[in-house]
């Protein structure tokens, strides 16, 4: 097969990848808490599994990015990790009791935390750093266009079969996903290794805890935490305030609100990924951050079913520049080490802490001081992130001119 075939085939593989993994990753989502709700279980085991799954989400963050710097087949460590949120869905579906929830909640969490920086790996893999913010971007439209597939088509097995029914066709997904990477080169395209995460673990001469000694991935990861304890909860308590004054308006507008962000993804993130090897992440960074407090003052002072979902359209552009950013800057920050893995963990570990908070505190503010002055203290949090990245946040596109690999 051609270089040009064999670029053409694993783009078109990792595409169906991102699709399929989107859609069965959607299947945890909303359908687990009706689920174990039918199945019996009060209010308060169901709250304690979920909690499960968050607690298990944040410790597994950094180990499964060590991890997949350790495998050096990308695809397997893909297939593994997918394999294994097949098998908890699957544990889910058969047995919804108390032991078995919980420990398909922890598989879940693992198996997400390697999934997640793998999927950045295998990536960096075909495209080359020179390449890799626009491969991304295509990766982030593909999950979108999954989620939302998935979404329409686990309601629909919810609403005429049962819930139960959604975690078996969530596990079926998983095998076309699996099916695709087949399609992808088990070599990197281009021999030529532009980034030191590409060379085989016993070539790198870095130590695990040297990524760390980077001074600005502790930086951004600062940024990151800010920016999700800015952005968890903002929408949570703008359609809670809305279903309490406007009951029949709240299902409306929650579907628009899931839909908005992800149509400006599905729109506009490959071209974020084109502009970030362009002009920088920076500039980028800066717009994706000066939209969350933006996003917050409208909700304080533009109520309504209608004005939320225009609102949330920011949301879909500060979510796609994150999406593409985090594993884009990590790759910057690593270009000594080679640990790529171990820094997404650790991003991904920021962001688990920063939503936790958000939740936790926009909910205590709301109690004591009311729904605006929850808005902007989340306002506040999402400025103090995007002066960081203006004021302290360096640029970190590589300076070297890079050549282009075939994506």
């Amino acid at each position: 097969m051609s270089e040009d075939r064999r670029a053409t085939v694993s783009r078109v593989g990792l595409n169906a990848f991102n699709f399929f993994t989107a859609g069965v990753q959607t299947g945890f989502g909303p359908f687990l808490a009706v689920y174990l709700t039918r199945s019996g279980w009060d209010q308060g085991a169901v709250g304690l599994a979920l909690s499960v799954g968050t607690i298990a989400g944040v410790v597994s963050q950094v180990p499964g990015g060590a991890v997949v710097d350790y495998v050096h087949q990308k695809r397997l460590a893909c297939a593994v990790s997918l394999g294994a949120v097949g098998l908890s869905a699957l544990v889910l579906g058969f047995w919804p009791g108390l032991v078995p929830v919980w420990g398909a909640q922890i598989l879940h969490a693992f198996g997400s935390a390697v999934l997640t920086p793998a999927i950045a790996a295998l990536t960096l893999t075909l495209s080359g750093h020179g390449a890799f913010g626009e491969r991304v971007g295509g990766n982030a439209r593909y999950a979108s266009l999954g989620n939302a597939a998935a979404a329409a088509l686990l309601g629909v097995v919810a609403y005429r079969m049962s819930e139960q029914a959604v975690f078996f066709v969530t596990a079926a997904m998983a095998v076309p996903a699996l099916a695709s990477l087949l399609l992808i080169a088990r070599a990197p395209i281009d021999a030529r290794a532009d980034h030191p995460a590409l060379l085989h673990p016993r070539r790198r001469k870095a130590r695990p805890w040297h990524v760390f000694v980077e001074l600005h991935l502790h930086t951004f990861a600062i940024c990151v935490v800010l920016f999700f304890l800015a952005n968890a909860a903002m929408l949570p308590i703008a359609l809670n305030a809305l279903a309490a004054g406007h009951g029949g308006a709240a299902g409306l507008a929650t579907t628009g609100s899931i839909i908005a962000p992800q149509v400006v993804v599905v729109l506009f993130s490959p071209w974020l990924g084109r502009a970030a090897e362009r002009w920088g992440r920076r500039p980028l960074l800066a717009v994706g951050f000066a939209a969350l407090p933006l996003r917050a003052l409208l909700f304080a002072l533009v109520p309504g079913a209608g004005p939320l979902v225009a609102i949330e359209l920011l949301d879909g552009v500060s979510g796609a520049v994150m999406g593409i950013m985090i594993p884009l800057v990590a790759a910057d920050l690593t270009r000594r080490t080679g640990f790529l893995n171990l820094a997404i963990g650790s991003f991904g570990l920021a962001a688990s802490l920063g939503a936790t908070f958000s939740t936790t505190l926009a909910g205590l503010i709301v109690d004591r001081f009311g729904l605006r002055a929850a808005f902007l203290v989340l306002a506040v949090a999402g400025c103090a992130a995007l002066a960081i990245v203006v004021a302290v946040m360096p640029e970190t596109r590589p300076t070297r001119a890079r050549a282009k690999v075939p994506a």
